[in-house]
């Protein structure tokens, strides 16, 4: 039995080798866009865990004896979930708007289990964003590092320098949260010990 990543984010990858795990690699084919302006009148919970729901459903019928990992992550600011900005000059508009304040990250995670048994789980975490400078929003702007995150910023990468803080799960922030998935592994009836390659481990430095 194989841990199946339903996403081809090197984020949430990385979180599982650190923690012992090499995933199978499968990203799902979803219309992100479209799924969202279908939930218009949802709450932002039920929109990342929708999202997440229809990663992990899309990827398992391939991995029938597999624990699949579906997730997304947006970022709520101002009562408004705000997805990956994609472009250098929506990164500048976000962090203009978002430097010096807290939001949350919220992240929907659904782990689908052998025989189609599936526990479907948001999780939310605290960020406080430093009061950076224009010129420093636009140099990490211009390096396309933060187009493809949610919320427009990295916590393990060049965004860190820009955190001033987080309250809750890191895991979560970075994309997946690892207490999350290993209580949803457990209620599957299985130990996160059993999908340990230790030797495919980082090492610590």
């Amino acid at each position: 039995m194989n841990i199946v990543l339903a996403s081809a984010s090197p984020s949430r990858r990385s979180i599982l080798n650190s923690a012992g795990v090499e995933p199978v690699i499968h990203p799902a084919d979803v219309d992100e866009d479209a799924l969202i302006a279908g939930l218009r009148e949802a709450e932002p919970d039920e929109v990342v865990a929708a999202l997440a729901e229809a990663k992990a459903r899309k990827v398992a019928p391939d991995h029938p004896d597999d624990i699949v990992i579906g997730c997304d992550s947006m970022l709520l600011l101002d009562g408004e979930l705000q997805g990956k900005p994609r472009t250098a000059a929506a990164t500048v508009e976000r962090w203009r708007r978002q430097r010096g304040r807290t939001a949350e990250l919220i992240t929907g995670h659904c782990v689908v289990g052998p025989g189609g048994a599936c526990r479907v789980t948001v999780s939310r975490t605290s960020v406080v964003f430093a009061d950076v400078s224009d010129a420093d929003i636009e140099a990490y702007a211009a390096t396309g590092e933060p187009w493809q995150c949610a919320g427009a910023f990295t916590l393990e990468a060049l965004g860190g320098w820009f955190i001033d803080r987080i309250e809750g799960d890191p895991s979560n922030v970075i994309g997946l949260s690892l207490p999350v998935v290993r209580r949803a592994i457990y209620e599957l009836g299985h130990d996160v010990s059993g999908f340990w390659n230790l030797t495919a481990r980082p090492v610590a430095r």
